[in-house]
């Protein structure tokens, strides 16, 4: 955990990860016509960011291998797990990234983890296709996107204990106190992360907006069914080792913005 010093300002832009830029806002993508959805408050406004020509080459040329399409199916984990055996992989592990951005920290830690699968949850196009970018440019072979509402995917793709983490990285802070309901760190949904992982798997969260963190670190603690792997008496984690900074972390770092990292641990 770095220096904890919050901001006089809002530090991190409009979107669920730091370096998405904040184009104009457009309706939400369409779930499936079979599938009825209640009506939930969401944690994410969904934007119409310009895709860039290589990103809309990558989302082409990769797009048919790497991304799953939403629909309800309960075995998808072990239908995934199967198909890569199928292809002569491997994976020990299988880690859901929730809101990966443009895909920078997600490809650099799926290329330290290659026994890892990661899938990962984005609704925003211009991301998808820069992750694909990266996936075509480092060849990984572990990663599967699904562009898709997180909450949604866990709810109807997802069967309970078939994950072994979760990484959710500077999700949207919503900073004034009345959209504070929107965060996606909520008792409800941590619930939910944890029924979905199996004994001995964790959740890693990091944000950059200190009251976000402190809200964090209680709705965690306060789950009977997690243990906080910290040492610190703060009970915040060092920066684990496999995540990377992102450039807009670097610069919050440099004006002095602290940057706290969650690390829990399903018993």
């Amino acid at each position: 955990m770095n220096a904890p010093t919050a901001p006089e300002a809002p530090p991190t832009p409009p979107g669920t990860d730091p370096e998405v830029s904040a184009p104009e806002p457009s309706a939400p993508a369409q779930a499936p016509h079979d599938v009825a959805h209640p009506r939930s408050i969401r944690s994410f406004v969904t934007r119409a960011g310009r895709v860039t020509t290589g990103q809309a080459k990558a989302l082409a040329d990769f797009g048919p291998r790497f991304v799953c399409p939403y629909a309800p199916n309960p075995d998808f984990v072990p239908q995934l797990l199967a198909e890569a055996r199928a292809q002569g992989q491997t994976f020990t592990r299988v880690v859901m990234e929730i809101g990966f951005g443009m895909g920078t920290a997600t490809a650099h830690i799926a290329a330290l983890q290659s026994d890892t699968l990661f899938l990962c949850c984005e609704v925003h196009e211009p991301g998808v296709g820069a992750l694909l970018k990266l996936v075509g440019e480092q060849g990984l072979q572990n990663i599967r996107i699904v562009q898709h509402d997180a909450v949604e995917v866990l709810a109807h793709m997802v069967g309970p204990a078939a994950l072994d983490g979760f990484h959710i990285f500077f999700p949207d802070p919503w900073h004034k106190k009345r959209h504070h309901k929107r965060r996606l760190i909520q008792p409800a949904f941590v619930d939910t992360l944890v029924d979905h992982l199996q004994p001995g798997g964790y959740i890693h969260c990091a944000t950059d907006w200190q009251p976000y963190a402190e809200q964090m670190l209680a709705v965690l603690g306060a789950n009977t069914r997690l243990s906080n792997r910290a040492s610190a008496p703060d009970g915040y984690a060092e920066t684990p080792s496999y995540r990377p900074e992102t450039k807009f972390e670097r610069r919050g770092l440099r004006l002095g913005h602290g940057v706290w990292d969650l690390v829990f641990e399903r018993t």
